[in-house]
């Protein structure tokens, strides 16, 4: 389950006036799996990518990036040899907050969440599948499948840089999906389901995360699809899992989520302005290389700011004024720091963009979900 804490690029003047190494890279995962058994081993074999070859530059001098952001996960890191620091760095911790929050939503939502040990410890197990798991899985397979755009926009993380094996990110991939789904299938025998909703969600959202990251499908490729997908991933999936583990999922609660994802896409273009050297050179259609900078990050705001209004819009309706006056004031320091940031340089802007806005738009979820409970 997959941000809206998702967070530079070298040009390609840097690019050829730097020395370029090729990338390697090596099969996995674009045609189907197959395993061979013998008393020793279980051999995994993939084919290959039908990625284009990329070309790196030399690394970033570490003096220069944040030993902080390296663990975070974000731009800006600084240059790790620590495996275990690296592992992290490809899970991006940045993101997991959000999926962790949407937990919160769905439980809240569900009105039937108490603060006794026994739901927080369902609670937080859920939240572990939802961040660490398979929102882990999720940004290690998409920074797997986009080292080719990697080597052109950040060449000093880790698989384009080679600072981790191939086998080992791969490795990595798998511990986390399978870790993810068995916690899930964990998580319906504890809440006493007889139908496995949340292992459903859980194989859906994985399923989801992998064809918006690989071809042959590779969602992302294109800019409608594949933001909203990665919208509905970070909002939906992680809510819907948080209500099932407390409570029923409603068809009401699918509309008002899904609706919730359309600012997930807005939120998901935010980080495409920062990429738009490689996915223009790999022929990506994202939004800010389809419609040109200026034109994307309005399409980006309103998205944002048009999907909350209709949902303050919805609660007016339902009879809950002051939930909508919540969530309308909730909207207005976003668009404050739309005007006073991201549409000034949405790539100069977008961290302190979302470290400022987003906070709201998080509040204003929770506003949502408490609205419905009632």
């Amino acid at each position: 389950m997959a941000s809206i804490l998702n967070m530079v690029s070298v040009s390609p003047a840097t690019l050829s006036s730097t020395r370029t190494p090729r990338v390697q890279t090596r099969p996995f995962l674009t045609k189907p799996i197959s395993f061979s058994f013998n008393r020793k081993s279980l051999v995994i074999k993939a084919a290959e990518t039908d990625a284009k070859e990329g070309v790196a530059p030399d690394k970033a001098p570490a003096s220069e990036g944040s030993s902080i952001n390296q663990l975070l996960g974000i731009k800006g890191a600084s240059q790790e040899t620590n495996k275990w620091k690296i592992r992290l760095q490809l899970t991006k911790p940045v993101t997991w907050p959000p999926l962790v929050w949407g937990i919160v939503c769905g439980a809240a939502a569900s009105g039937n969440f108490h603060w006794v040990p026994e739901d927080v410890a369902k609670s937080i197990l859920c939240m572990i599948m939802s961040g660490p798991c398979l929102t882990g899985y999720t940004q290690t397979l998409n920074d797997w499948y986009d080292r080719e755009i990697d080597a052109i926009n950040e060449p000093y993380r880790p698989i384009p840089s080679g600072a981790i094996s191939e086998n080992e990110v791969i490795t990595q991939i798998w511990v986390l999906l399978l870790g993810g789904l068995t916690i899930a299938g964990l998580l319906d025998i504890w809440a006493g389901h007889d139908f496995p909703v949340i292992f459903y969600l859980a194989v859906g959202g994985s399923l989801l995360s992998y064809i918006y990251s690989a071809p042959p499908l590779k969602l992302k490729q294109n800019g409608w699809i594949g933001n909203f997908a990665l919208g509905a991933s970070y909002i939906s999936l992680p809510w819907w899992a948080g209500q099932a583990l407390f409570g029923t999922l409603t068809p009401d609660i699918v509309v008002l989520t899904i609706l919730y994802s359309i600012a997930g896409l807005g939120i998901a273009i935010v980080n495409d302005f920062k990429s738009v050297e490689g996915d223009r050179a790999l022929g990506l259609q994202s939004l800010p290389v389809a419609f040109g900078t200026e034109t994307a990050k309005w399409i980006c705001v309103g998205a944002i700011d048009i999907t909350q209004i209709s949902v303050a819009g919805y609660l007016l309706w339902s009879g809950k004024p002051l939930y909508a006056l919540a969530l309308l004031a909730l909207i207005a320091p976003q668009v404050f720091f739309q005007f006073k940031y991201f549409l000034k340089d949405p790539v100069k802007y977008d961290v302190k963009y979302q470290a400022s806005a987003q906070p709201f738009l998080v509040l204003g979820l929770l506003v949502t979900a408490l609205a419905t409970s009632h």
